[in-house]
């Protein structure tokens, strides 16, 4: 359907847009034209209305021969003989539509006078074309523009959603390959523990095993992989890992990218409470506000020991995917001092719709 009929406030712009060359094409015909002004009305108004319907036509013509693709002696050649057509097909109208006024008595001897204006109108007719072809090459020009910007945003869509998908690939193999470190070490010392292990992390995988198409899932949902997470390494340092928790300040309902708190938590159990003797704290703290949610892990480490890895893979992975997922909208802030990690991600809330 043609751009300028749907919708139809387009169509209103453009019969509005006719309005001044249907006064100036009456002036032409009514003062040098001496046709007066009555006369001139009566006579142009119709012919209006019917060729700006006929210039819509242009549309057709014009997407037949872009000018991009289309070699220019074919594209003008066909273009000025539309134009030389259509003014003809309007010129004789006119004169039509003269003949016919002229047979009421207002209107006497209307044909008559019209004959010399004849000239003049087909080269208005002949010009006002051309500019309706001109108008819809920039109409097709901006359509098109329209849809390579339509399509530049859906290929980095797509691209955005294969790098989450990749970077969220790298999380399972990475947990999995220390936890069966951990649980061989565990089959010469401790079998009880390794099989404790073993049960806990089948637990935990079959949890992961629908993350794989979700893109998202609620905080409530990544606390209880963390809650499984922990239990694990619980087996293996007893009493020397302790975890808090504050998430009174933040909805459990929001939504993240899933697992991506997990790779911050193993790091803090792999580089901090896993160097202490006496062991550490793992603590998780969360709060919203002005449609933002932060949230924090923080563990104690050995800072003359323990190097910070502000660097590393799974600090490299969280950033990416929050880059990723919400471009520059969120933030990551790594920070080490007085013998406390912390890593602050800080992300626009989002908020699930509930399904009736």
């Amino acid at each position: 359907m043609h751009p300028l009929l749907k919708p139809i406030s387009r169509y209103v712009i453009y019969l509005s847009a006719w309005s001044p060359l249907a006064g100036i094409l009456i002036y032409l015909m009514a003062e040098p034209g001496k046709l007066g002004w009555w006369n001139a009305t009566a006579l142009i108004i119709p012919l209006c209305l019917v060729y700006q319907f006929v210039c819509l036509s242009a549309w057709y013509t014009c997407k037949a021969a872009p000018l991009r693709t289309a070699p220019v002696f074919r594209t003008r050649t066909m273009h000025l003989a539309a134009a030389v057509i259509i003014s003809f097909l309007w010129v004789e109208l006119a004169r039509l539509l003269a003949y016919g006024l002229a047979q009421f008595q207002s209107f006497q001897g209307l044909d008559a006078r019209f004959k010399p204006q004849v000239p003049v109108l087909f080269g208005l007719g002949f010009l006002l074309y051309l500019l309706s072809v001109a108008f819809h090459y920039v109409v097709l020009a901006l359509d098109d523009s329209s849809k390579a910007e339509a399509r530049a945003l859906e290929t980095s869509i797509f691209a955005r959603d294969a790098e989450l998908k990749a970077l969220k690939a790298q999380v399972n193999p990475h947990f999995l390959f220390n936890s069966l470190n951990s649980i061989s070490a565990f089959t010469s010392v401790d079998p009880t523990k390794a099989r404790e292990m073993c049960i806990l992390l089948a637990e935990f995988l079959r949890m992961t095993l629908g993350l794989g198409e979700k893109t998202s899932v609620p905080l409530s949902e990544e606390l209880s992989l963390l809650h499984r997470y922990l239990a694990i390494e619980k087996v293996r340092f007893g009493s020397r890992l302790q975890m808090e928790e504050d998430m009174t300040e933040v909805s459990s309902a929001i939504q993240l990218p899933p697992l991506l708190l997990q790779p911050l938590v193993e790091n803090a159990v792999t580089h901090g409470i896993a160097n202490l003797p006496e062991g550490g704290t793992v603590k998780l703290s969360g709060h919203g506000h002005n449609g933002r949610v932060s949230l924090a892990v923080e563990n104690t480490f050995d800072s003359d020991s323990t190097p910070t890895h502000k660097g590393g893979l799974g600090l490299k992975n969280v950033r990416q995917r929050l880059e990723a997922r919400y471009g520059k909208e969120a933030t990551m802030r790594v920070s080490a001092e007085e013998g406390k990690f912390r890593v602050e991600l800080s992300f626009p809330a989002e908020v699930a719709e509930v399904k009736n």
